[in-house]
């Protein structure tokens, strides 16, 4: 094996991304960088011999940890044989478990944590990143008409369950201008519908303004004239910033959407989780929502089986999912994480327990997603186009994220092309596809 601290051409360089968009959202910031520096870059895609390869991991939970754990030790191996030149690993778990890890697998080359894509980038190439603006180089992963945007990095909150602020550090804006630019960019380029996202959207600029911007940013990026479609993600309940609707409503580019994760209802369970909410006050902010933005579809994520979760707390949530009838839900059983603050209670509640809540609680989203998708039967709706299959197109409404929400299918005969907006008409439903046909 070469000298790991020995600078050479990396030949090509494959990047295997696990986890969030956020991780994505590092994958194209690092293979842009190589790419701009003319390094040969490809993403998920079976190594070549002589190839550089970069695991971008996740270390969140433990199924996850595991998925990064399984993909190391099998480019590990090839790494041994000499089927790779060189293997690097980056991200959230090296952050979590970098000294284990090292002792543990001697094949890697370079353990490189998170928030240290220009670390990445330097390994690989002599050129210095001082002065040279590499932040707007990104080679997109997404399809070419939609893109993430990460306007901040870290977090704050102090969430029971949570390892993300141990291994991202603590939240840091970034500059709306540097933002802006960015965007524009990735405008230029093709992109129609932007994604801003970070570990908590709702607290941007409260680190560098003094005061939470998040409105003023959307708004700046929604005037850039070539993007069409502006959404939100990740907005985190405590401290949200009302402004941000009245943004929302007056701007025609901006989604009717808000994805704004409220993990519980019961204010025993939110109480531990250290979430600074209440039962009373999770209801208030739907309530204030859609009084101030009718037309929104709110997307909201829920953790069961969080430690002394009691039957009675369970039937709390699944009261505040038939009462709110939220619009896209998601769900997720509690995994106990040693350096959390929940690690320290008992991890109580059965795992069997925990399955049988999940599917409780999405058994009920689903008949009221059904319900919710009859009602846009006959309705004309803009959408915009993803990919075609091959029975057929598959679209989203302004209602509805990439990868996680529901989809409206158009017929394959339909004359378009990806990231194309059409209006159409709906003409039948289940729980999570429209059918339609272009108006």
């Amino acid at each position: 094996m070469e000298e790991k601290n020995k600078k050479a051409a990396p030949g090509r360089v494959t990047m295997i991304t696990l986890g969030c968009a956020k991780n994505l959202y590092d994958s194209e910031k690092v293979l842009g960088g190589l790419a701009g520096a003319g390094v040969e870059v490809a993403h998920d895609t079976e190594p070549r011999p002589g190839d550089t390869v970069i695991v971008n991991t996740c270390g969140f939970i433990r199924p996850a940890q595991e998925e990064s754990i399984d993909t190391i030790l099998s480019l590990a191996e090839a790494r041994r044989r000499g089927r790779i030149r060189r293997l690097i690993v980056m991200g959230c778990l090296v952050e979590r478990f970098a000294d284990t890890l090292q002792q543990e697998i001697p094949e890697v080359d370079h353990w490189i944590g998170a928030n240290k894509t220009d670390e990445v980038i330097q390994r690989l190439i002599s050129r210095p990143l001082d002065n040279w603006h590499h932040h707007l180089l990104r080679r997109p992963l997404t399809p070419r008409h939609y893109a993430y945007l990460k306007i901040a990095e870290g977090c704050d909150r102090p969430c029971a369950f949570c390892a993300i602020p141990q291994m991202r550090g603590r939240f840091r804006s970034r500059p709306i201008e540097e933002l802006v630019q960015e965007a524009r960019r990735m405008a230029d380029q093709g992109v129609r519908e932007l994604i801003i996202i970070a570990q908590d959207t709702t607290y941007y600029g409260l680190d560098i303004y003094g005061k939470r911007r998040l409105a003023d940013l959307l708004q700046a990026i929604a005037d850039i004239a070539p993007l069409q479609w502006v959404r939100l993600h990740y907005a985190f309940p405590t401290g949200f910033p009302m402004e941000v609707l009245e943004v929302m409503r007056r701007h025609p580019k901006i989604c009717n959407y808000l994805d704004i994760p409220l993990q519980h209802v019961a204010t025993p369970v939110l109480q531990r989780m250290r979430r600074g909410m209440t039962e009373e006050k999770t209801y208030q902010i739907i309530d204030t929502i859609r009084q101030k933005n009718p037309d929104i579809a709110i997307r909201s994520t829920f953790l069961v089986g969080f430690p002394g979760e009691t039957e009675d707390d369970f039937q709390r949530l699944l009261r505040f999912i038939e009462t709110t009838r939220l619009d896209r839900v998601g769900v997720f059983t509690y995994s106990h994480e040693e350096g959390t603050h929940a690690f320290q209670y008992a991890d109580d509640v059965p795992e069997e327990v925990k399955e049988s809540r999940a599917a409780a609680l999405m058994e009920t989203q689903r008949t009221i997603s059904y319900e919710k998708q009859q009602a846009l039967i006959g309705r004309r709706l803009p959408v915009i186009l993803d990919h075609r299959e091959e029975n057929g197109w598959i679209g989203r409404t302004e209602y509805d994220s990439p990868e996680v929400d529901n989809e409206v299918w158009l017929p394959a005969a339909v004359e378009a092309a990806p990231g194309d907006f059409l209006t159409v008409h709906i003409t039948a439903a289940d729980e999570y596809t429209l059918t339609a046909m272009p108006v």
